[in-house]
């Protein structure tokens, strides 16, 4: 039924303007999902303080609940299409009335960690009134009250992030793939009472996974329960999009208000921080790639316009003494020369133990052509030994060949002993010295790095991608003289 559901409003989507990409399906699927949901939530709430003989005290007011102006019931339960808006009636509802006031509830609330605040940030791109009343009726269809209904409902939704993530270049920015975002959980190993915090959250993959392994242990508590749903996990998120999406997300997933804020992460001056702003755990992929403005470097202690160099720097700064951390970073971070990369090298190596470096093959992130490596360090003492693991799992990797569980089932398995293997080797620290710049490049001694050449159809794409992307930008230069 979900599935089915999904497919059909695609395809309104498909129909309005505004909206061309995979990217704009989620984020307006998401809007629409998230107000279902807060009915539902809502409906729950006062049926519960009434069986307490208590009054339950709704967000929102009635005129813009869900099943006041979006599906309006009869008597018999069906939609009843003479009060129920459409067309130039629906769309200016929405525009001119519902979005308002939800705007207005940013201001309003107690703090960004609050339902209120997150009904403050929806948005909304479809501007045919028809094409809303159909989306509408599709997605009044869905059910996630139960926790077998919301399982379904999510594990379609992270198909549709996936396929986000490999729509293009955009969608890569907010999707990690799963069975890594898992191993990575795994080598980190969350307690439950431990905070865990992603300053780039993306679609919140970090934190939906991290609850999973969570919740998946036995005997969980009342206790235990309220701790994951309230004072587990964070997340900030820049983007708009991907911060709704975010939301939606980890609702899915089983916590009701996610603790998540639209901010930009790096306009956080690092001087500000005190201990009670920080994390025992960090997980993150951060975007690299960006250049962040002169000002918001001043946050810095080392200064540089590379965005995974400052988010790196943010998320030392936030850990804990003893803190965790497994982090996602361009592979050449490990050996540039550059001033930046050597002081943050150091730091890094100074101020914490990078006991594991996951060295991820190309076409592990699809979309994106950079190699990455995974950082896994504790906070509070200077690394000796550094395990390296080279990921190999015997194919070249793709849309068609994605990672997946089995892959990484020998890192992680081999990371629990630092074991040497064919794939994996210590080196010690101690002997990497300022002068050579701290060089912590990938060289397997047990027979060196594998080179991956793509093949002669893959290139021909690549070319023919790029090509057709040039024409792209010419079109639009010429549509704007």
């Amino acid at each position: 039924m979900f599935e089915q559901a999904f497919k059909n409003i695609d395809d309104v989507l498909w129909k309005e303007a505004g909206c061309t990409t995979e990217l704009d399906y989620t984020e307006q699927t998401s809007w629409l999902l998230f107000l279902k949901y807060l009915d539902g939530l809502e409906q729950d709430k006062a049926l519960e303080a009434g069986l307490d003989g208590k009054k339950y005290a709704f967000i929102l007011d009635p005129h813009y609940r869900w099943e006041s102006w979006a599906a309006p019931k009869g008597n018999d339960g069906k939609l009843d299409h003479n009060k129920a808006l459409t067309g130039d009636d629906l769309r200016d509802f929405v525009d001119r009335k519902l979005f308002p006031y939800l705007h207005g509830f940013k201001q309003k609330a107690s703090g960004p960690n609050t339902i209120e605040y997150k009904i403050g940030e929806i948005k909304n791109k479809i501007h045919s009134g028809y094409n809303l009343r159909e989306i509408i009726d599709h997605i009044d269809e869905l059910s996630f009250r139960s926790q077998t209904e919301k399982h379904e409902l999510s594990h379609l939704y992270e198909g549709k992030i996936q396929r986000m993530g490999n729509a293009g270049r955009n969608g890569g920015e907010y999707y990690t793939p799963r069975p890594l975002i898992r191993a990575m959980v795994q080598v980190v190993k969350p307690k439950i009472g431990e905070t865990i915090y992603d300053g780039a959250c993306g679609s919140a993959g970090f934190l939906c996974e991290a609850f999973d392994y969570l919740k998946g242990k036995s005997k969980l508590t009342t206790a235990d329960i309220k701790k994951l749903q309230e004072r587990t996990f964070y997340g900030k998120e820049k983007k708009s999009l991907a911060y709704v999406i975010a939301i939606m997300n980890i609702i899915l997933h089983g916590i009701e208000a996610p603790n998540i804020i639209h901010t930009n992460t790096l306009t956080e001056n690092l001087a500000d921080v005190q201990e009670k702003d920080r994390f025992d755990i960090v997980l993150a992929n951060p975007p690299f790639g960006g250049k962040e403005r002169k000002e918001v470097q001043q946050n810095f202690p080392i200064r540089t316009g590379e965005t995974a160099f400052l988010f790196l720097q943010h998320f030392i700064k936030m850990l804990r003494a003893g803190g965790r951390a497994g982090v996602v970073i361009k592979n050449t971070f490990l050996s540039n020369t550059d001033n930046a990369s050597v002081s943050l090298r150091k730091l890094l190596l100074e101020n914490c133990n990078l006991h594991t470096v996951l060295d991820c093959p190309g076409g592990t992130f699809q979309g994106a052509g950079v190699k990455t490596v995974v950082l896994f360090f504790e906070k509070g003492a200077p690394t000796r030994k550094v395990w390296y693991y080279q990921l190999d799992p015997g194919r070249n990797m793709g849309k068609t060949n994605p990672l997946n569980d089995d892959d990484l089932a020998e890192f992680v398995e081999l990371q629990k002993t630092f074991a040497d293997s064919p794939k994996s080797w210590s080196i010690d620290t101690r002997a990497l010295s300022e002068v050579e710049g701290f060089d912590l490049a990938v060289k397997n001694p047990n027979g060196g790095e594998e080179v991956v050449h793509r093949s002669p159809k893959e290139i021909m794409r690549a070319i023919a991608a790029l090509d057709a992307e040039s024409a792209k930008v010419l079109t639009n230069i010429r549509a704007l003289l």
